[in-house]
C-alpha cells in the first residue's frame, strides 16, 4: 500500500494537476466557463457568475442565455426593469436580490467605467453582490490574470487531498495563494469544479476511479465508492 505522505513528497502538485486536467477533459464544462468560451466578454462572465451563486449549473446556463438574449451590455441592461430581470432569470436562487445587483452593477459600470468591467480584484469587490469567489473568477476567467477562485468544490478537494488544512473557503484562498504555484491559479477552479461535481463528490466520492487517489489523504471521507 502506498504511503500518502511519501507519495506527496515525491510527486509535486504539477503531477496531480496534469492528471486532473486529463480527467476533466471529458466532463461537462461549468456554466460560467461555457459563457466565457462562447462570449469572450467580461460583462457576460460577471453576470453569469452572479447568477451561478447557489444555483445549479443547468439553471445558470438557461437563465444566462435568456438574459443575454435581450441585454448583453450594461447599457442594455439598464433599459430593463427589476421585475423584467427577475422574470427572465427565475428560477435562479435569490433571483430578486440578483436582479437588484445586476441593475446596480450595470449602473456603476456605465457611470464610473464607461461600461467596461474592471479587471482588478479590489474594484470588483466594491460592486454590489460581488464576493471574493465571483471577483476572483472574473479576474481569472474573463481577463486571464492570476487569481484563485475558491468555491465549495475547490475548498473541499484541496482539504480532502491534504494539500491545505482550512475550515472556510476564504481561508482556503489565502492558503492556496501561499502554496499553489501561480501557473495553476487560473485553471485551478476550472479543473476542480467539474472534478468535484462528477468524481470527488461531497458525499461518497468515487475514489475507485480517481486518478489522484494514491496522492490523496481522504481527509474527512467516511465512505467512498
Amino acid at each position: 500500500m502506498l504511503n500518502c505522505r511519501a507519495v506527496n513528497e515525491k510527486k509535486p502538485i504539477d503531477t496531480i494537476m496534469s492528471l486532473l486536467k486529463v480527467a476533466v477533459s471529458s466532463l461537462k464544462t461549468p456554466a460560467v466557463g461555457v459563457v466565457a468560451e462562447e462570449r469572450k466578454d467580461p460583462f457576460a462572465v460577471l453576470i453569469s457568475c452572479i447568477l451561478s451563486l447557489r444555483t445549479r449549473d443547468e439553471v445558470t446556463a438557461t437563465a444566462s442565455a435568456r438574459l443575454f438574449k435581450i441585454a448583453d451590455t450594461p447599457e442594455k441592461m439598464l433599459k430593463l426593469s427589476e421585475a423584467q430581470i427577475e422574470n427572465v432569470i427565475y428560477p435562479a436562487s435569490f433571483y430578486r436580490n440578483k436582479a437588484k445587483s445586476i441593475l446596480a452593477i450595470s449602473k456603476i459600470l456605465m457611470r464610473d467605467f464607461s461600461g467596461q468591467v474592471p479587471d482588478d480584484l479590489d474594484t470588483l469587490l466594491a460592486l454590489p453582490g460581488v464576493g471574493r469567489k465571483t471577483a476572483n473568477l472574473v479576474v481569472s476567467v474573463a481577463f486571464k490574470k492570476p487569481a484563485i477562485c475558491v468555491d465549495i468544490h475547490v475548498h473541499r478537494i484541496s482539504n480532502r487531498l491534504g494539500y491545505i488544512q482550512t475550515k472556510q473557503p476564504d481561508e482556503s484562498e489565502m492558503a492556496l495563494r501561499k502554496k499553489l504555484p501561480e501557473e495553476y491559479w487560473i485553471t485551478f477552479n476550472d479543473i476542480l469544479v467539474p472534478f468535484g461535481q462528477y468524481v470527488c463528490t461531497p458525499i461518497s466520492p468515487f475514489c475507485s476511479r480517481c486518478p489522484i487517489s494514491p496522492f490523496c489523504q481522504r481527509v474527512g471521507v467516511e465512505k467512498h465508492r
